[in-house]
């Protein structure tokens, strides 16, 4: 999720950690079976490019938060689902460069797939990016669930052509995920949770998503159906800077 989506209601942390806390675990070593596809460790990202602070493609969050994912994953097993994350603890770092690239107007190199419909002066303006994010809390995650057995995903390259994220599925870029509407991180209302457009099967999976992550005790966002936090997390004002490595 973008900073704005992880936006906390309470006061501002009063500054910024640089150590890693011993509760912070590689998700992998939690729960195995739980796919990665870190969007910003590679270039398939709203910026285009690998972001500052990414330097290995490991999921790290709170023991509670991915223990709590250990419990989601156990519940859709059963079903032949799972789940793949797309973005876990974030340094701050990463969130610095997020908003230097918003302010910079004439870098719209991903557009034409993340957000076709916002002209890039409106997105700081309008909130979709802010200078503190929860991912560097360490307790939010992006996430969508997949079929099991996985089917192949497509392999974005630089350079490739460009679709729009709001598009249906067989037009935009082809994540073996279910169909939950748009793409991973669509600056676009239709990936708000509640947004009447979108077809009834992909509201009712956005519906059960949301439901079975709150089961496991995590607030959704619901702009962004992929966004979640952990209810009860242990840093709700503290804001990490630590490089994943």
């Amino acid at each position: 999720c973008r900073a704005a989506a992880c936006a906390h209601s309470s006061p501002v942390a009063r500054g910024t950690v640089a150590q890693r806390p011993p509760d912070f675990v590689s998700l992998t070593d939690i729960e195995p079976t739980i796919v990665l596809e870190l969007r910003y460790y590679g270039s398939h990202n709203f910026t285009g490019r690998p972001v500052l602070g990414y330097k290995e493609p490991k999921c790290l969050l709170t023991r509670r938060a991915a223990l709590a994912l250990k419990g989601v994953q156990e519940d859709l097993r059963p079903f032949g689902l799972g789940l793949k994350a797309y973005d876990c603890y974030r340094p701050q770092r990463a969130v610095d460069t997020f908003v230097a690239w918003a302010k910079d107007f004439g870098d719209n190199k991903m557009q034409a797939e993340f957000y076709p419909r916002v002209p890039k002066d409106r997105i700081f303006r309008e909130g979709y990016l802010l200078e503190r994010s929860g991912h560097s809390r360490g307790s939010t995650i992006d996430l969508t669930v997949i079929p099991l057995p996985l089917p192949n995903q497509e392999q974005y390259n630089d350079g490739d052509k460009l679709r729009d994220c709001g598009l249906p599925a067989k037009d935009r870029f082809g994540d073996n995920s279910l169909d939950f509407g748009t793409g991973y991180d669509c600056f676009d209302a239709l990936a708000n949770v509640d947004n009447p457009t979108i077809g009834v099967d992909q509201k009712s999976k956005r519906v059960m998503l949301r439901a079975l992550m709150q089961k496991h005790g995590f607030k959704p966002y619901a702009p962004e159906w992929w966004h979640f936090t952990l209810q009860d997390e242990p840093y709700p004002e503290s804001f990490f800077d630590f490089v994943i490595e």
